[in-house]
């Protein structure tokens, strides 16, 4: 069942150290085409997106940032928050671009990572040419002020996403077994095969004497992620004046396509697209996803 992938054979490690915390991530050899900068959603890691990336590999190099806690990142013993977990990925990017000068950098990112891709064309426009947000979990004024409100009251996580995560199964035998337990279900509920098996082989761990097998984001962090919320969003969101493209999920959760959609109103360079498919359209779809990141970036960048 092990993903055989020439793109994930060929691709180069790289590493930052930031608050004693190690974070690490890959990017495809450079080529001197477009990079792509992608972030992925909570709880999955880039590799995950492995049916989407490889299909782009063709047109562009790829940059992944795994943030803390997830793929082969450390955790850290505290979480830096949606705002400071975008300035790391801006510092670690800074740091790394050096071989792409002279060519468009795209940010992209889904969920939970699309949030962080639009913070930080809103605070470091200069690092990127266009933003493409795959179903960004732009939570609406009042979802942020009943976290807030929460927060401010002690009265622990409201957020069924974030409960949801504590009671999930995070253990299996092995991975295959882990495979049969998550087929269709849930969140992978319409996922084609090969993305399952990059979840499995790339976001879950096992040990080579056959011990258990993991999920590598601790359930503990993606709740904490799912429990907290962005500061300043909304303003930072007026700021953008990167020219942005959002795909969302018809069957997503309703309010990322009325975010989309406040979005796109208020700010022309905006602009919003319902697709086929959930939350994670992309992994449902790959290759309808990838020809419309294709078209999109060639229309802005002709």
């Amino acid at each position: 069942m092990k993903l055989d992938s020439t793109f994930v054979k060929d691709l180069l490690p790289w590493s930052y150290e930031y608050d004693g915390v190690t974070l690490r991530g890959w990017h495809t050899p450079v080529t001197g085409k477009p990079v792509i900068h992608f972030i992925h959603g909570n709880g999955f890691c880039g590799l995950v997106y492995e049916p989407m990336l490889a299909r782009l590999q063709s047109e562009f190099d790829i940059f992944i940032s795994d943030v803390q806690g997830h793929g082969d990142s450390d955790g850290g013993d505290t979480f830096w928050g949606w705002n400071g977990n975008a300035r790391v990925c801006a510092a670690i990017w800074r740091e790394k671009l050096s071989p792409w000068q002279g060519v468009a950098k795209i940010a992209l990112g889904h969920s939970f990572g699309g949030v962080l891709s639009a913070l930080l064309v809103s605070e470091f426009p200069e690092l990127f040419d266009m933003a493409i947000l795959l179903d960004p979990v732009l939570f609406s004024r009042s979802m942020i002020g009943a976290v807030t409100v929460s927060e401010w009251l002690g009265l622990g996580p409201i957020n069924q996403l974030s409960k949801q995560t504590l009671k999930r199964r995070s253990q299996w035998s092995s991975r295959e077994q882990a495979f049969q337990s998550l087929h269709n279900r849930g969140t992978y509920k319409g996922w084609s095969e090969r993305a399952l098996q990059a979840f499995v082989q790339y976001a879950i761990s096992q040990d080579e004497e056959g011990g258990l097998a993991s999920l590598k984001c601790k359930p503990e962090r993606e709740a904490e992620i799912f429990a907290t919320v962005p500061d300043r969003l909304w303003s930072m969101l007026a700021k953008i004046d990167t020219p942005t493209q959002i795909l969302y999920g018809e069957d997503s959760f309703p309010f990322v396509a009325k975010s989309a959609g406040r979005l796109h109103r208020n700010q022309a360079w905006i602009a919003a697209r319902k697709v086929s498919g959930g939350h994670c359209f992309m992994q449902q779809y790959p290759e309808q996803t990838v020809k419309t990141i294709k078209q999109l970036i060639l229309r802005q960048l002709q």
